[in-house]
């Protein structure tokens, strides 16, 4: 029987395909659970709630990265161009769940659905929401971490050329843009930055950063404040990484939507920790 992988790297078992992007998604949502779990257990609330609700996190984040993707127009995308965001899905609306095995999930997206199963789930079981969300933050980090690296298997997440030793080759198949033009940019000799691996370090870098925090100052850090911390450190690695980016979702200025939506989320994220920790006058004759 066929086993089909769009083209995409992976393995067959019978007529079920593996793809290997796939596969690192979910050892990234695994360590990931694994990590809440053992900061719940830390912190004395019960593992298990965890686990049994890391499913559906995993797949509403799926859903809202898949949606942000949708509706995002990266730079040099048209209608012409299958599966490259809004001008294609708009007119072909069956193929944002069919063509969903060739890539496109974007992470802002993922972390709005899964952070609002989060907010459901808890809110359901009746859990204290901002603990769990604490759970989340350096499981997020590392998830993502993880994750970056089946950008590599699958040749995306690349930014222009460079002389670097760490530069990496990209096939011709997976270039876009003017790096199509093998004279100018032979595949024996261009190398292009690997901003999947930049991200991924970064993002290994804060985990280690919010786990050191949470030990060594648990006694005057409040609820909440990890995931804070979380929306502070993650948009300045993105708006790091969109820097090198040439394919970048453009929106006023010619900057780059996710590098707006990081200034927005870490302004916000630095004022309510401010606030949260600000010394408190005591009144008058109180």
């Amino acid at each position: 029987m066929v086993c089909d992988l769009a083209g995409r790297p992976g393995i067959c078992i019978g007529p079920i395909p593996l793809n290997f992007y796939g596969m690192v998604i979910v050892l990234g949502a695994i360590v990931g659970g694994y990590i809440a779990a053992t900061e719940a257990r830390r912190r004395g609330e019960n593992p298990d709630f965890v686990w049994d609700g890391l499913v559906w996190v995993v797949l509403a984040g799926i859903v809202g990265a898949r949606l942000y993707h949708v509706f995002s127009t990266p730079a040099g995308c048209v209608s012409a161009i299958p599966g490259c965001g809004w001008p294609w899905y708009q007119n072909h609306p069956e193929d944002i769940v069919l063509r969903i095995r060739e890539g496109g999930l974007g992470i802002f997206g993922a972390v709005l659905g899964g952070g609002l199963m989060v907010l459901v789930y808890a809110r359901r079981r009746k859990l204290p929401i901002w603990k769990y969300l604490d759970f989340a933050a350096p499981a997020l980090l590392i998830g993502q971490a993880i994750g970056r690296w089946g950008n590599m298997i699958n040749q995306e997440l690349y930014g222009p050329p460079t002389n670097l030793p760490w530069g990496i080759p990209i096939d011709a198949a997976h270039r876009t843009y003017d790096y199509v033009d093998l004279a100018r940019y032979p595949l024996e000799t261009t190398r292009f930055h690997p901003l999947f691996l930049y991200e991924s370090l970064l993002n290994l870098l804060g985990f280690v950063a919010l786990i050191l925090i949470s030990r060594r100052f648990q006694g005057r850090l409040k609820d909440g404040d990890l995931i804070l911390l979380y929306f502070v450190w993650y948009p300045v690695v993105r708006i790091f990484v969109e820097s090198f980016r040439f394919d970048a979702w453009l929106s006023f200025g010619n900057i780059p939507t996710a590098t707006l939506i990081s200034i927005g989320a870490a302004i916000v994220a630095v004022a309510l920790l401010v606030m949260r920790h600000r010394p408190r006058v005591a009144r008058v004759g109180a």
